[in-house]
């Protein structure tokens, strides 16, 4: 009987290498510092070049013997690149980056601004919103509160205020502070404007309690985002309904109605809620 037999398979060694890659495997082994996958396969390599074969090599690096071939054929291949391990860094993002934006964007807003009828996102509400506008294709909910922890949102307690309904608050606001600070000598009256300001309010004065609200916002404190401008803050104001409030030139003053009102005024004896401010160019006479 014949027995036929196939070629038998060389012995694994790694290629010939030259007295710089020896001193280099060398200082790697010897080294001891570094990554410990690069350390073992340098010494696979650097025992191989010595002479010993794939099964001495897996007794003293205590692993398998087709590990050692793998590490061998790879630093033929590749030389010393192959003995640094590449890691993946683990799964690859599910969401993109304009997508984490546009997620960061609308959790910020408000949901008035796109026509729904309640004032604060939930995580429910939210994702459906999300899916149902294509910004992602699904989302849980522990997997949105993630991402916008890592954007540097979270749920947070704000406080809230009130201000005026009117169209022209912030035009008329802005003509009382200028006649402000024209009677405190800090802006020179142009040709046409008042030279003596007289402020009168009846208005009595009024309890606001305004109670705080929750919404998604922006990291503050030592983990808040570089540049970030500080949340608005503006003085709780109802829009009045009641009173009279009068700020012109008046035609003759009394010297002992002069009170004042304004961020620098000193207060006094009165019987207004609220006294006036004079700032006349020219000498007062009382009457």
């Amino acid at each position: 009987m014949v027995v036929q037999t196939g070629p038998v398979a060389g012995r694994v060694r790694v290629r010939e290498i030259d007295d710089d890659e020896g001193r280099r495997l060398v200082r790697i082994v010897r080294r001891g510092s570094g990554s410990v996958v690069t350390w073992r396969r340098a010494q696979m390599v650097l025992l191989s070049a010595q002479g010993m074969d794939v099964a001495g090599i897996a007794r003293v690096a205590f692993t398998s013997e087709d590990r050692v071939r793998d590490v061998i054929h790879n630093f033929n291949a590749d030389g010393f690149a192959s003995l640094y391990p590449k890691y993946k860094g683990g799964r690859p993002p599910k969401f993109t980056l304009p997508q984490r934006r546009e997620v960061k964007k609308i959790a910020k807003s408000k949901p008035a601004d796109h026509g729904l009828p309640f004032s604060t996102w939930s995580l429910h509400k939210l994702a459906e919103f999300l899916v149902a506008e294509g910004v992602v294709d699904d989302i849980s909910h522990e997997g949105l509160r993630a991402l916008l922890r890592g954007e540097g949102v979270t749920f947070q307690r704000l406080k809230t205020w009130k201000t005026s309904t009117d169209p022209g608050y912030a035009v008329k606001k802005a003509r009382i502070e200028h006649l402000y600070a024209i009677a405190d000598r800090e802006v020179i009256p142009e040709p046409g404007e008042p030279q003596v300001i007289f402020c009168v309010d009846e208005f009595g004065p009024l309890n606001l309690q305004p109670h705080p609200g929750r919404q998604w916002a922006a990291v503050s404190g030592k983990n808040k985002q570089p540049g970030r401008k500080p949340r608005p803050r503006r003085r709780a104001t109802y829009t009045r309904t009641a009173g009279s409030g009068i700020c012109s030139p008046p035609t003759s003053w009394a010297r002992t109605s002069c009170l004042g009102t304004s961020s620098r005024a000193r207060t006094g004896p009165g019987s207004w809620s609220s006294a006036a401010t004079c700032a006349p160019s020219t000498p007062r006479r009382c009457g």
